[in-house]
């Protein structure tokens, strides 16, 4: 079904963007948290934006940023989403939402049941909410770790807003994943590389296939 919308996350080069549209990705994600092997800067990132073609949506993932890291980004990138991977409180992403003028995904990391907590709140103030699992203690990413959680967790859940699932995906599992959550939107990074920030342009295209080739949208419970 091409109804799933695929998020291809830590985009690099010309090519990365050029595979991502090809394969019929939604959204492109640019990262500036600078401990991540798929760092770019505001200069990199706006080449890269500026050759995404039109109707992929142009994301930038950042970390507990401040002001002045925003202003930046956005001043150099021309961004259709903000997405705040840190400890962001819902009143900072109100406050984000406010000064940018951009819609922003909030992430919510996830290992067990209570953490889905926190999601009503900012389902009130985000325009999106990407559910990933959740970094382990002493993770140096907050994300992008290649780690799943328990996706039972998620069956029968509804939110006030749009949600995308993340976390361990791979073109092997990402089917499952739908079809177990009902997930509508995905969003990969390490599933759809050969190293630590090197994007494999055959991955992506599988990965994109796999998930837009799940027949229904009813969970299945295993």
């Amino acid at each position: 079904m091409r109804d799933v919308r695929v998020k291809i996350c830590g985009l690099k080069s010309p090519a990365d963007v050029a595979a991502t549209a090809a394969a019929g990705a939604a959204y492109a994600g640019f990262n500036f948290f600078p401990r991540s092997p798929r760092h770019v800067t505001p200069e990199q990132a706006r080449a890269l934006a500026l050759v995404a073609p039109d109707g992929l949506c142009k994301v930038a993932l950042v970390v507990d940023a401040d002001d002045a890291t925003l202003d930046a980004i956005v001043a150099e990138v021309p961004l259709d989403m903000l997405q705040l991977h840190g400890h962001e409180t819902p009143a900072r992403v109100a406050e984000v939402k406010a000064r940018y003028g951009l819609p922003v995904m909030k992430v919510i990391g996830v290992a067990e049941e209570a953490d889905l907590a926190g999601l009503l709140d900012f389902q009130l103030v985000a325009d999106q909410i990407l559910v990933d699992a959740k970094a382990p203690k002493g993770a140096v990413l907050p994300g992008g770790n290649g780690l799943t959680f328990d996706w039972r967790l998620l069956v029968g859940r509804k939110w006030l807003k749009p949600w995308m699932l993340a976390g361990g995906l791979t073109p092997e599992n990402v089917g499952q994943a739908i079809q177990r959550t009902g997930a509508r939107q995905v969003d990969v990074a390490s599933g759809v590389e050969s190293a630590p920030g090197v994007k494999d342009a055959a991955r992506i295209a599988a990965f994109v296939e796999a998930a837009q080739g799940v027949k229904g949208g009813v969970p299945i419970l295993r």
